[in-house]
């Protein structure tokens, strides 16, 4: 494909532009997503660094007076999508959800500003504050045994994954009601997550509200508290890009340092010794998940060189036409097209693929690359494709599926993004 794809994926990302934010795609995601956002302007710096940071600008607009960044951003209306701003009631304007998401912004903002450092630094200086407050709000809110505590599974990005089953059995439905969802009538149902699931997240989406959305009452009486591997290593990871962009600029920086030692040995609490590998937590019980996910092996990209994960990549790869699939094929719930089961998505294997590339890992490196790009290039920009046979499915003209492209997967970007 070469230059047509870079063309492609260019107009992906315009078509998805309202202005001064990108909608993940139009119809299925009509709004502006916290990570997708932050994908989307990595994306636009290879050949739009302006409009990079606007992007980014325009999300950390948004902020909480206590810091936490919503995940979405209902700048203009969307008739008919829910669950939309009157049943997360924030009470913000622009009207926001009530919960976060993966904090990829400082890596990505640092990574925009690494496009165009005489143009970003002032860009840069304006949100580092920003960011440095989300940093703040996750460990005095959220960090448990040095590990990134989740309250609703959308917060982790991978909304179905196996990682929250347990975690969700004893979550209360009774007061959910009836519901019409938008994402059915854009993507086949076997692509997306049951309805028993998603009972589940609007049962927790109601409790925040009718809380306020306080993170005490929700930390102590909420109905899923889980500590997520994958939101553990990219905090982990953005603490260690928001200490460079502290040197870079002259800014204090002992904090964030205390923080990344506190991730730092926090992570270890996430290894499974049953499994081997490293694992989401239920902080209500303990227990382990029990599930090898894409997740876990973002610990490269955090930092942290386990050389115990590369056997199970290993196999993977040995196993499967495409890596890295978000739910290991041997577990029985493993299924290559229903969204976090089993799906490869291009965004995570783009932060494995820079872990590995960064610690080493040179030839495990290359195949997830290799990977994203045959499957980008076999079908196009689809949110998610099967591990199996490379089957695209979900949502289409995907902006971070563009951005991965540009930034990371085409032949022409470079494999390390620092």
């Amino acid at each position: 494909m070469g230059n047509d794809a870079d063309q492609a994926a260019r107009e992906v990302l315009r078509d998805n532009d309202r202005g001064t934010y990108t909608v993940p795609t139009d119809n299925l995601y009509p709004f502006q997503w916290n990570w997708d956002s932050c994908f989307a302007a990595w994306g636009f710096s290879t050949f739009d660094v302006p409009r990079a940071w606007v992007e980014i600008e325009t999300l950390l607009a948004n902020q909480w007076e206590n810091g936490m960044m919503p995940h979405m951003v209902f700048h203009d209306t969307a008739p008919g999508y829910f669950p939309g701003p009157e049943v997360w009631g924030t009470g913000r304007t622009p009207p926001t959800s009530g919960i976060t998401q993966p904090p990829v912004a400082a890596t990505l903002a640092r990574a925009v500003y690494k496009a165009d450092p005489d143009y970003g630094r002032t860009h840069m200086a304006s949100v580092f504050g920003i960011l440095l407050g989300w940093h703040r709000w996750f460990m005095t809110e959220r960090v448990e045994r040095g590990m990134v505590a989740v309250t609703h599974p959308w917060e982790t990005g991978r909304d179905n994954a196996v990682d929250w089953d347990a975690a969700m059995g004893t979550v209360d439905t009774s007061g959910v009601g009836e519901y019409k969802r938008r994402d059915l009538q854009e993507v086949a149902a076997d692509q997306r997550p049951k309805k028993a699931e998603y009972d589940k997240y609007l049962a927790m989406v109601y409790f925040g509200r009718e809380c306020g959305w306080d993170e005490a009452v929700i930390r102590e009486a909420g109905p899923f508290r889980v500590a997520d591997v994958g939101m553990t290593f990219i905090l982990l990871r953005a603490c260690r890009d928001l200490l460079a962009m502290a040197r870079d600029l002259g800014e204090p920086a002992e904090e964030i340092a205390g923080w990344i030692a506190t991730l730092e040995a926090g992570a270890r609490n996430h290894w499974n010794p049953d499994g081997e590998y490293f694992d989401s937590i239920d902080l209500r019980t303990g227990a382990f998940a029990g599930a090898l996910t894409n997740a876990s092996f973002l610990c490269w990209y955090a930092g942290i060189d386990d050389a115990r994960m590369l056997g199970h990549l290993e196999r993977q790869a040995a196993a499967l036409t495409y890596l890295v699939p978000s739910l290991d094929p041997d577990h029985p719930e493993f299924d290559a097209l229903r969204y976090w089961r089993g799906p490869v998505w291009g965004i995570v294997n783009t932060l494995i693929g820079l872990g590995l590339a960064e610690t080493g890992h040179d030839e495990l490196a290359r195949r997830v690359r290799k990977d994203s790009r045959r499957l980008i290039e076999a079908s196009g920009f689809f949110e998610y494709f099967s591990p199996l046979d490379g089957t695209p499915a979900g949502g289409g003209h995907f902006s971070w599926t563009a951005a991965v492209w540009l930034a990371w997967a085409s032949p022409a970007a470079n494999e390390r993004i620092f």
